[in-house]
């Protein structure tokens, strides 16, 4: 653990509030506050990221080792650390919600890694100022469903924070998991992150709110210097710096949206202070996974009346958020033309990365908005599996004898398919399969082309609460063959393929498994 050198230039150049401690306040003229993670009685490490250690230069040595479980749980500080939580506001549901912050998130300190630097934080590690009335303690429920999927994502080729460790505490946490009044004990749990930054559209928006220009400046030109160097000095003034940074969130942010919605992957939660502006994947709360392909779904219940973050969505919220962040800097460039601009930009951007990643599902050279929005249409007429769908699809060619009995595995209520709609699901596969040869891709390019970007192996719902059961019961083995599956999302791994099978039915309305609260 010696190796790790902190570099800490977030505490170190911008101000921090006068007062430590967890007392709950409301910032002023401050991005941050110092404040200790709250030590926990009797921690066992349930699991490490092999591969995130290896970013941090820690040895398989390191990470069994008693030093790793004590820091990583909060009950210890290396040399050079500097814990602190950040100060930011946000729009949550589209309400501005004011001040919000790190409520159960400490980081640690900044690792310099040459020319690169991670920051670590642990979630769940206990009260801070913006806690509220929370309690800043997580549950091992979420905890586990945090540090899987955002390794998950990773090897998924999703832009994403990653999580180096998941320790619990040994000591209980109240929630309630439903929301219904019957609050419970579950086992709680401390979960270590990394990124380069976990700065959110919320805390410039923070900033703005409290009117405090210079500071907002200061943090914007840090932020710039210090996560985007390639844009430094770019333009002729610090205006133009500004416009070319707003436009390459913008870029990342669709880039995101568009990888989302590849895989099938439903956020839930996607206010404000839950943009990363690094366009990463950043707070894996009620996430959730396209079983069903339902562009009205959403897996979070407090969202289940306005549905407002739902997967069909998600691109347009990305825009909204990116608006807000605009009128956030806008007192820095004082001219709402270039961030107009880069708002229209979006949409090119993601409609292009939209259409590049449709052709690259289907396997074709050229994109075919006929044939798209024929099988969208078709996907919903009955609840299909997104990802089982699309891998089956690799494997008809024109001399598949039955093509649409290698796809019935795709169904969940394969007995509601009408004959017209098997009709019209045969017209296209055969329109499908002339537009490949017309476009002349071969049947051997097409399924490596569609199975490098459709994944077979995705975290769905059901598989993670397998883990939580048996993990909440001692035995953390299913925690283990999880991961190692989802590292290969897009191989064939005959060892795992049980965990590439569609929701069984008992998991069709079960707690967690289909749509969760914001609960942890």
């Amino acid at each position: 653990m010696k190796s790790l050198n902190f570099d800490n230039q977030f505490t170190g150049q911008l101000p921090a509030d006068a007062d430590t401690g967890s007392q709950r306040k409301q910032l002023k003229d401050a991005l941050f506050a110092r404040v200790n993670p709250t030590s926990v009685c009797a921690p066992t490490l349930i699991h490490y990221s092999e591969d995130a250690a290896q970013l941090l230069g820690l040895s398989p040595e390191d990470c069994a080792s008693e030093e790793f479980l004590q820091v990583f749980a909060g009950n210890k500080q290396l040399q050079g650390m500097d814990a602190h939580a950040t100060c930011y506001g946000g729009h949550q549901f589209g309400n501005w919600a004011g001040q919000l912050g790190d409520g159960r998130a400490i980081n640690l300190g900044e690792v310099a890694l040459g020319d690169k630097h991670l920051m670590l934080q642990l979630k769940g590690a206990g009260p801070t100022p913006f806690s509220r009335t929370a309690d800043g303690l997580a549950v091992l429920r979420s905890s586990l469903r945090e540090y899987l999927c955002s390794e998950a994502m990773h090897y998924l080729g999703v832009p994403t924070t990653r999580a180096l460790s998941l320790i619990t505490t040994g000591e209980d946490v109240v929630r309630d998991m439903l929301y219904d009044g019957n609050a419970a004990p579950e086992k709680g749990a401390v979960v270590c992150r990394l990124s380069s930054s976990f700065v959110r559209f919320g805390h410039f928006q923070m900033l703005a709110a409290r009117q405090e220009l210079d500071l907002l400046k200061e943090f914007t030109d840090f932020v710039i210097q210090r996560e985007f160097p390639q844009l430094d000095n770019l333009a002729e003034d610090a205006k133009g710096t500004y416009i070319a940074w707003f436009e390459e969130v913008c870029n990342r942010t669709a880039d995101l949206m568009v990888h989302w919605m590849r895989v099938g992957f439903v956020h839930g939660v996607m206010n404000t202070d839950n943009m990363s502006i690094l366009g990463e994947t950043i707070d894996y709360g009620p996430y959730g996974w396209l079983e069903g392909f339902d562009p009205n779904w959403t897996p979070n219940t407090t969202d289940a009346g306005q549905r407002r973050y739902r997967y069909g969505q998600q691109p347009a919220i990305g825009q909204w958020n990116l608006m807000q962040l605009a009128n956030s800097i806008l007192p820095l460039i004082e001219d709402p033309k270039p961030l107009e601009d880069a708002l229209t930009a979006y949409v090119t951007r993601y409609e292009a990365g939209w259409q590049k990643t449709m052709t690259a599902k289907l396997g074709l050279k050229a994109y075919d908005k006929d044939l798209t929005d024929r099988l969208l249409t078709l996907l919903t007429v009955s609840e299909t599996d997104m990802t089982l769908f699309f891998r089956a699809l690799a494997g008809i060619t024109e001399n598949t004898q039955q093509p649409f009995t290698t796809l019935e595995h795709c169904y969940y209520t394969l007995e509601l398919l009408s004959d017209a709609d098997k009709t019209q699901l045969k017209t296209w596969l055969a329109d499908y399969l002339k537009v490949a040869k017309t476009q002349g891709q071969s049947d051997e390019v097409r399924a490596v082309l569609m199975n490098q970007t459709n994944p077979k192996y995705v975290l769905r719902n059901y598989l993670s609460q397998i883990a939580i059961d048996s993990a909440e019961a001692g035995d953390y083995a299913k925690v283990d063959e999880l991961l190692q599956a989802l590292k290969r999302p897009y191989d064939e791994q005959p060892k795992y393929e049980h965990l590439a099978a569609k929701r069984p039915e008992w998991a069709r309305n079960k707690a967690g498994c289909s749509m969760l609260s914001c609960s942890s």
